[in-house]
């Protein structure tokens, strides 16, 4: 399964080669490997590559946001060109309980492009997760960019808007299943039910 992201947050068409993002499930979780243009801006991250690092959605980075759309229960992963990564629990829009999980990421980076290769475990995922969205931003000051998978149509933005990337109404269908097999069944995650608030 393999997306690109070929347009701004708000349905411009992007003006560089898109970032492409494949997600192939596995017996142990979901691979994710993201090719993307390098930009180097904003500059790298203090943090060390490998490591989680908070507030990454303020440098170059990648992300992937999977919905259950029942519960609004989501897992949002968060890559960066240098290395570093940011993984999110989420129940209900922006609600973070739960972040700076470990991640195993290995990062490929050359002049002008990067690839990056994620092995998330099944135990990040929200049972019945059915939405998807992807973004990916980079830049600095009034030459910061937010690129979106599933844009907010044009007809719908307002004056003043910003960028939101928990605008969960713009997700689109999406299904392990589809690449599994009807039969099969998402494992379900001791994270979630023993971690999550009231629980």
């Amino acid at each position: 399964m393999e997306f690109k992201i070929e347009h701004t947050w708000d349905e411009f068409p992007v003006i560089h080669e898109p970032v492409t993002i494949g997600i192939k499930p596995t017996k142990e979780g979901v691979l994710m490997q993201v090719s993307a243009p390098f930009f180097n801006d904003p500059p790298a991250p203090a943090g060390d590559p490998g490591k989680p690092f908070p507030g990454l959605w303020d440098y170059e980075v990648v992300e992937a946001f999977f919905l259950c759309e029942g519960s609004e229960q989501y897992l949002e992963v968060e890559l960066c060109p240098h290395g570093q990564h940011l993984l999110l629990l989420l129940s209900g829009r922006r609600n973070a309980w739960k972040q700076e999980l470990d991640l195993v990421f290995d990062v490929t980076r050359g002049e002008s492009r990067w690839a990056g290769t994620a092995h998330i475990p099944w135990s990040y995922f929200p049972a019945g997760v059915d939405r998807f969205n992807a973004y990916a931003i980079h830049g600095s000051g009034e030459r910061r960019a937010y690129e979106a998978l599933y844009p907010v149509p044009q007809s719908e933005i307002h004056v003043g808007q910003q960028p939101d990337f928990h605008r969960l109404e713009y997700f689109k269908p999406f299904s392990f299943e589809g690449l599994m097999g009807e039969d099969w069944m998402q494992p379900e995650s001791d994270l979630w039910m023993k971690t999550m608030p009231g629980k």
